[in-house]
């Protein structure tokens, strides 16, 4: 009662993207990186009530060299930022980085001198996982879209096109200004878009007219 018995005469046919796509996702070893407390939940994601065994994740590598995920798991200091990258550099390709609690991606409640203001400044990130700390749960799910990413990754000269395209569809969110508006000349031509949540003026209470 396998597989083969669902297949017509035992083909199936799929693409050398896919069928990549399918072999990393099932593949990937987590060369753990924990700095603080979340590394706590993330030791719990590797127990038996969690079980990562499932997706084949239950080897955290010793050595960079044989790991391809790499899951930053708490507040980066400025010491440890070289540490960090050189230990990116020495992952073999390809490879993917979680940012893993709020403190790794923007460095929470540590706005001082001595605390990297997210990892994203010293490694790029693929997913960045809320939470203070995140639970297991939440560090599984983090886990199953960056599988879900790594199947629909491209190859070759479609993962070029893939890129330019990512890339021009984050130059295209413009930031919004203090009033609530695009940048001039952006939506209308020849003028500034209103949004709608700012359209209303505001009223003074004492004087009873727009401001």
């Amino acid at each position: 009662m396998g597989i083969e018995e669902k297949l017509p005469s035992g083909i199936l046919l799929t693409s050398v993207e896919k069928l990549a796509g399918y072999a990393r996702k099932s593949s990937v070893w987590p060369a753990t990186f924990g700095l603080a407390c979340c590394a706590i939940e993330l030791m719990a994601t590797g127990g038996p009530r969690h079980d990562l065994a499932r997706f084949g994740m239950e080897r955290a590598s010793n050595t960079p060299r044989q790991a391809d995920l790499m899951i930053v798991a708490g507040r980066v200091s400025q010491k440890m930022a070289p540490v960090l990258r050189q230990i990116y550099d020495q992952m073999s390709e390809p490879k993917w980085v979680i940012s893993m609690g709020v403190c790794a991606s923007s460095g929470g409640m540590f706005n001082n001198y001595a605390i990297v203001q997210g990892v994203d400044h010293i490694v790029p990130v693929d997913i960045y996982l809320p939470g203070c700390p995140p639970r297991p749960e939440m560090l599984l799910d983090a886990i199953v879209k960056l599988h879900d990413k790594i199947q629909n990754m491209k190859l070759g000269v479609n993962r070029e096109q893939q890129v330019t395209e990512l890339e021009d569809a984050r130059l295209r969110r413009l930031p919004l200004t203090a009033g609530g508006t695009l940048p001039s000349g952006i939506g209308q031509p020849g003028g500034r878009t209103q949004l709608g949540l700012l359209e209303q003026p505001a009223q003074d209470p004492d004087l009873g007219e727009a401001q």
